[in-house]
């Protein structure tokens, strides 16, 4: 019999307590979930609480703090994919949802294209001054912003009303990915535009992959629910769109969350 690789050792003795770590790990970074988890959906904020129970003040105050400060090099390595798919809005979209809107680091791109207007969708409360000052350094009235308090799976917006949904480093972090993407559908008019940047699950059997899950667990709590070990790309191509531009690669200078997706998805 041929030996093992290293490497295959690594991975089959990552397999053998993976999954009692994730556990006791989930354990003990478990949130509890809302008290409102069975509320009705006439109303909207129980709606939210039930996707993504309250955080403390001070928790979401320094999520937002963090998301602003500390995401410097993200932004630059990731800006020239941002630049080329956001240049497909220009002249074709007046409404557009942007969702997990947080510090407003999108709207460079595209929110000073005259007569837009804009909903910014977060379940953060505190990213709202940060998206409103964003807003108006890229050139976007206030007037033409909105932001709402809302999430993924019940988008605060009617059927067939956005020319455009935009999601970055967000199918990562909803409780229901599915749904989303079904909220994401109702609300596009035909022929509507997704925009997604996403980072995804590495390849299974790898190191890396060993490693995000192993990670998962702790991921999602210091990072407001992201999960490492979302297949996006496959579900977002699943999703029933007429068609769907998806690419993959991968950000060098983020080994966790290096793997990525991005594209466009039309109603």
């Amino acid at each position: 019999m041929a030996p093992r690789s290293s490497h295959a050792l690594r991975c089959c003795s990552c397999g053998r307590w993976l999954g009692l770590l994730r556990t006791r790990v989930a354990a003990l970074l478990r949130v509890r979930p809302s008290k409102a988890s069975g509320a009705g959906p006439s109303d909207p904020e129980a709606i939210v609480e039930r996707f993504h129970p309250r955080r403390p003040d001070w928790y979401q105050e320094l999520y937002a703090k963090v998301l602003k400060k500390c995401t410097t090099s993200y932004e630059a390595e990731v800006a020239a994919y941002k630049a080329k798919l956001f240049s497909q809005l220009t002249g074709k979209s007046k409404n557009i949802l942007e969702l997990g809107v947080g510090t407003g680091a999108n709207f460079k791109y595209y929110a000073s294209a005259v007569d837009i207007n804009v909903i910014g969708v977060d379940p953060n409360k505190k990213m709202e001054k940060y998206a409103q000052a964003a807003a108006v350094a890229a050139g976007l009235p206030l007037t033409n912003f909105s932001f709402m308090r809302g999430v993924g799976e019940a988008l605060p917006v009617g059927d067939d009303t956005m020319d455009a949904v935009i999601g970055t480093l967000v199918l990562c972090s909803v409780t229901d990915i599915d749904m989303a993407l079904k909220e994401i559908k109702r609300v596009l008019k035909p022929g509507g535009l997704f925009l997604f940047i996403e980072h995804v699950a590495a390849h299974d059997g790898s190191l890396l992959r060993c490693m995000q899950s192993i990670l998962d667990p702790l991921q999602q709590f210091v990072s407001d629910g992201c999960h490492l070990t979302r297949e996006t790309g496959k579900l977002i191509s699943e999703a029933g769109f007429s068609s769907v531009d998806l690419n993959m690669t991968v950000l060098s200078s983020l080994s966790l969350i290096g793997p990525h997706v991005y594209g466009i998805a039309c109603k």
